[in-house]
């Protein structure tokens, strides 16, 4: 949908905003603000199980106050930080540290406190409207302000000196009014359709993962006998396929991380060397870093040939449990596995059995307060054994199926980075002048809230 341009603008005076509507002001944050911007308390609290919740930057989510693993602290402290900053409804708080530029307006009466990284904006509702100062923050213009002002030491962060002046465009107050009601109808439908995509791409991973589970476990003959494989996640397998220790069929090691501190160990090396994050490429095709022939010499190492399965073995993340298989020469760390299959079992069908028991295979690595693998556990680990002719059929048809699904995914992500990009380029667009939504009306079963309550929407 197209919006008209106002019918009049006036030079803004300001490069990267250029023109602006003849009757909008533009000037500095400082001149909205109904009290000086502050921010939480410096000083590390005691964290406790129940309690007011307290939240720091990663407590804004997707441009919203998130509260679901925010941690808390005593009502006593609580107490005494809101004596420097104590949040209330229509308050906009800014992530002014790590996660420079975030925003989120409040929209709880639940008591909360806020820490450090986040800044507490509160505008004087007789001056400007905190729905259209949200927009106008999270808007492309106001973020580029923020990291111009930014500056980096041991993270990115703005001075508290610096947020009030961030310029900011001001339309009169009803149409402040009606350009946050707009702007909440129609990034409600662009959230709407980006929802519905998410929902349908977990939809498809999980079809993606039931493919390859069921191709790795039943095979692709329905009618096939079928036989108790003795292994729980496995179940019943086809009668004809063997089941058995990955240790019959391959070679599982690991390697090593030669010393940082030997510099003739990496330095003009060609020999490729992963660590552990290698493992969520899928298909290796670059290494991490390179080492040199003499680091391969001296520390145990061991060059691995192409079509080798790697499976990372810590970690509290994804990692543990995930496997990908190279496709180039290369050394490990010492928090991976190697995978080298012979004879029976080939790479490509394992890499699949490894898909589909990943949360099965992480779970074995679950002992005492390590929650790790090692090479011990996963050559253990049981695997079916079919045919090698089976293997391959297999392997070409799960390619067949995987293709067309993550072809589905992929279409998915790219509507829902276009709906993304409209967002953004909606707000600004309204915030800053570029489209005017006066002539705007609000379908009829639309609830209006916020402050079109209390002022008449023209």
């Amino acid at each position: 949908m197209s919006y008209p341009a106002y019918s009049e603008y006036k030079d803004s005076g300001v490069d990267w905003l250029r023109e602006v509507p003849v009757h909008w002001a533009i000037s500095a944050l400082s001149r909205v603000l109904k009290c000086p911007v502050t921010d939480g308390p410096h000083s590390t609290p005691v964290f406790v199980d129940e309690g007011v919740p307290f939240l720091s930057v990663d407590g804004i989510q997707d441009g919203e106050l998130f509260f679901d693993s925010c941690r808390y602290i005593s009502t006593e402290d609580h107490k005494e930080f809101s004596k420097k900053a104590s949040p209330r409804i229509d308050d906009i708080l800014m992530g002014k540290a790590a996660s420079v530029g975030k925003i989120a307006r409040v929209k709880t009466d639940v008591e909360f406190s806020i820490w450090s990284p986040l800044a507490l904006i509160r505008i004087d509702q007789l001056k400007a409207l905190p729905e259209f100062c949200e927009y106008a923050l999270k808007a492309e213009e106001s973020q580029y302000q923020i990291s111009q002002k930014s500056n980096s030491n041991t993270q990115l962060n703005i001075g508290m000196k610096d947020i009030p002046k961030l310029r900011v465009c001001f339309p009169p107050l009803d149409e402040q009014n009606l350009i946050a009601i707009f702007l909440d109808h129609e990034t409600a439908r662009i959230d709407a359709l980006v929802e519905e995509q998410q929902r349908l791409i977990a939809l498809l991973k999980e079809k993606r993962q039931a493919v390859i589970s069921h191709a790795v476990t039943k095979g692709l003959d329905p009618d096939v006998p079928m036989k108790d494989s003795g292994v729980e996640w496995l179940g019943e397998v086809p009668e004809h396929w063997g089941v058995g220790r990955i240790a019959y069929y391959a070679t599982v090691s690991n390697g090593t991380t030669p010393s940082k501190a030997k510099r003739e160990y990496w330095h003009e090396g060609n020999i490729a060397w992963l660590s552990s994050g290698a493992v969520n490429q899928y298909s290796v095709t670059k290494p991490t870093e390179y080492i040199s022939k003499l680091a391969l010499r001296e520390c145990s190492l061991e060059l691995l040939p192409v079509n080798t399965l790697i499976v990372g073995m810590i970690g509290q993340g994804k990692t543990r449990g995930l496997s990908a298989i190279t496709k180039i020469e290369t050394t490990i760390n010492q928090n991976l596995a190697a995978i080298v299959t012979h004879g029976r079992l080939s790479s490509e069908y394992l890499h699949l059995v490894l898909q589909a028991s990943y949360l099965v295979l992480r779970e074995d690595g679950r002992g005492g307060n390590q929650a790790a693998l090692n090479c011990d556990i996963i050559a253990d680990f049981k695997t079916t054994v079919p045919p090698l002719d089976e293997q391959n059929n297999i392997i070409q048809k799960v390619a067949e199926d995987i293709r067309k699904i993550d072809g589905l995914i992929n279409e998915s992500n790219r509507l829902i980075a276009t709906s993304e990009q409209r967002r953004s380029a909606l707000v600004s667009a309204a915030v800053t002048g570029k489209i005017d939504v006066r002539g705007w009306q609000p379908p009829e079963d639309s609830v209006l809230t916020g402050e079109a309550s209390r002022m008449e929407v023209v």
